[in-house]
């Protein structure tokens, strides 16, 4: 109960303080929001650049041609171990008649000379149209289906492909490492800006010591402080991911320039975000505050 109270009323004195040195208070928040943003801006755009990595390797397609003289039952048995292999996620056949019919529906020159084929002149082949789970697993794939019985070509773009994993790849070392860095320099510069306003208050918490507080305390009360100083700096960075990431995903529909190119769902992506920034604006401010009390005032 005397923890629970000591709590409330550090809280209390907390919130006093902060009004009662109120230039100082604003520098840090002002430190902390605006170190926060620039961090909240950094994951929403990391993580939107994951997701447009992860819908463009969910689009990559590999096309199987079989040989022309294969069987139904051949087919129905090579669907069947297509969609055994671990990689698969969906394995679709395609018949050279309906190749046909898409190719003549996309042109009319295709329509044009199509339209006199018969069925046994048709030069198209059947295929199966194959979705892979891990696109960095797509060659494997390839390589152990181009050794099946009937086969005749397995075509997925390979070339671009291959550039299109290391290019994100790449996007997200960098994104990650970005994060982390600007996290790091945000922890820097608020638990800094903290300590040059506790230290400002060395006299405070001397009197405090001379009228026989201890050192827990004198602690508490400015952990709270740095706490209370922390969320108070998230509050706008929070209103600027959820409603700010609102309007951006309304304006644009959810899409940027391709249907390729699709924004994270506000819901419930806005709410996660804006807690870990609450949450690492209430730390840094209890670890700055915690840092100048022992070592700068050396309490």
């Amino acid at each position: 109960m005397k923890i629970f109270r000591m709590l409330g009323r550090s809280i209390r004195d907390a919130f006093k303080s902060v009004f009662r040195n109120f230039s100082l208070s604003m520098a840090s928040i002002t430190c902390i929001t605006i170190t926060l943003i620039i961090v909240a801006v950094s994951m929403v755009a990391s993580y939107n650049v994951e997701h447009f990595s992860k819908v463009i390797q969910k689009d990559v397609t590999m096309v199987v041609f079989l040989d022309n003289d294969i069987t139904e039952d051949e087919i129905k048995e090579l669907e069947v171990k297509i969609n055994k292999l671990n990689n698969v996620e969906k394995c679709n056949f395609k018949s050279k008649a309906k190749s046909k019919e898409e190719m003549m529906a996309e042109s009319d020159v295709f329509k044009g000379i199509m339209q006199t084929w018969e069925e046994k002149d048709n030069p198209l082949k059947d295929s199966f149209l194959i979705k892979v789970k891990n696109i960095e697993e797509i060659k494997n794939t390839a390589n152990i289906i181009r050794s099946y019985e009937k086969v005749d070509i397995v075509n997925y773009g390979e070339e671009m492909v291959n550039n299109l994993i290391s290019t994100f790849s790449t996007i997200e070392k960098i994104a990650i490492v970005a994060v982390v860095a600007l996290i790091v320099v945000t922890v820097f510069l608020i638990i800094n800006t903290i300590k040059l306003t506790i230290f400002s208050r060395k006299r405070e918490i001397s009197i405090m010591r001379l009228v026989g507080a201890s050192n827990f305390s004198i602690k508490v009360p400015f952990i709270v402080e740095g706490m209370v100083l922390g969320f108070i700096g998230s509050i706008i960075p929070i209103l600027i991911v959820i409603y700010g990431y609102t309007l951006l995903f309304d304006h644009f529909n959810g899409v940027l320039y391709s249907s390729l190119i699709q924004l994270v769902n506000p819901q419930p992506f806005v709410y996660i975000v804006s807690l870990f920034v609450a949450l690492v604006g209430m730390l840094v401010g209890m670890i700055g505050s915690a840092s100048a009390v022992r070592k700068y005032l050396k309490v």
